[in-house]
């Protein structure tokens, strides 16, 4: 009977010691959920995915693809595989809102994460295209419309991102941001 009891403890006390599955301090954190719990945010940014060049040609018409920059293959593969990880992750939105641009278009559209719609106040005004205090004053003022119940992904341009956040995040890049405290936080999706 001593030896049983002896057994005994000593297995517990193996167990004690055994780290428990996904509580163990070493076990990193999925990177958008931390940053949300970090932040409080209830908006996040999202950088047009992978399009390249820089600005816009100078025929550009904001109804016409053809006179704009779009998503290459690679910014193809990238915004899907950001939906896929928003998918896996379980990480939900009660709206998807994009610019009018076709990259940002593009990359909404391949998230393949539901339904989403344009949002004048995502415009880039980087080239004087649209008017910077206008569009600024229209995401402003959605901004301030938001609950903290809210979970409103925006799919735009750096030069709005960072006019907001003052941070500038790659292509394909998230900030995640509360729009009562203005506490913003870039995040990078695992992606290949």
């Amino acid at each position: 009977m001593n030896v049983y009891r002896r057994l005994f403890g000593l297995g517990l006390m193996f167990l004690m010691l055994m780290p428990v599955s996904g509580l163990s301090a070493d076990t990193p954190q999925e990177p958008v959920r931390a940053a949300l719990a970090q932040t409080g945010a209830n908006v996040v940014f999202m950088r047009h995915a992978l399009a390249p060049g820089y600005g816009d040609p100078d025929n550009f018409q904001i109804e016409d693809c053809n006179t704009q920059r779009n998503l290459d293959e690679a910014g193809r593969r990238q915004a899907e595989a950001i939906g896929r990880y928003f998918r896996e992750h379980q990480i939900t939105f009660t709206a998807i809102l994009s610019s009018r641009w076709c990259r940002c278009t593009q990359t909404a559209e391949l998230l393949n994460y539901g339904s989403w719609s344009e949002f004048d106040g995502l415009n880039s005004f980087f080239q004087g295209h649209v008017d910077r205090q206008e569009t600024l004053a229209l995401l402003k003022d959605k901004l301030d419309s938001l609950s903290s119940d809210d979970m409103v992904l925006m799919v735009t341009h750096q030069v709005v991102i960072s006019a907001i956040t003052d941070i500038s995040p790659p292509s394909g890049g998230l900030v995640v941001y509360n729009t009562s405290t203005q506490n913003a936080k870039p995040v990078r999706v695992p992606h290949p």
